[in-house]
């Protein structure tokens, strides 16, 4: 696979059908579901003596941003709630309030200590 073909196929993979599904009519109420996609990609050739390689690649990632909403002319956005990345950002935030809770609290006692003695 050449460098042409892997920039072909990365025109073709990030499109905005990645971006916005069809929308779905229930009940007189159409949802456009959303996301947000990224990519990248990368690519090199070099030779040396006799021997001569190239290579390329790319990625591409999305995840739900949320859906438009709507009904009876308004449209409103709802945003996607993921619990994963609230759960993994709560914990971070309570592991970081433990850390540096202990840390504060330490220097408090060794300076009540040093006053006494």
């Amino acid at each position: 696979m050449d460098l042409q073909d892997v920039l072909s196929q990365t025109r073709d993979a990030i499109t905005v059908r990645r971006v916005f599904a069809d929308p779905v009519q229930v009940d007189g109420v159409t949802v456009i579901t959303a996301a947000a996609v990224g990519g990248g990609g990368g690519g090199g050739g070099g030779h040396a003596e006799d021997q001569e390689g190239q290579g390329a690649g790319f990625g591409v990632g999305a995840r739900p941003a949320g859906a438009y909403v709507i009904s009876g002319g308004t449209v409103s956005w709802r945003p996607a709630v993921d619990v994963n990345r609230l759960v993994g950002v709560a914990g971070l935030v309570l592991v970081t309030l433990f850390l540096t809770r202990a840390r504060v609290a330490r220097p408090r006692v060794s300076v009540r200590r040093s006053r006494r003695g």
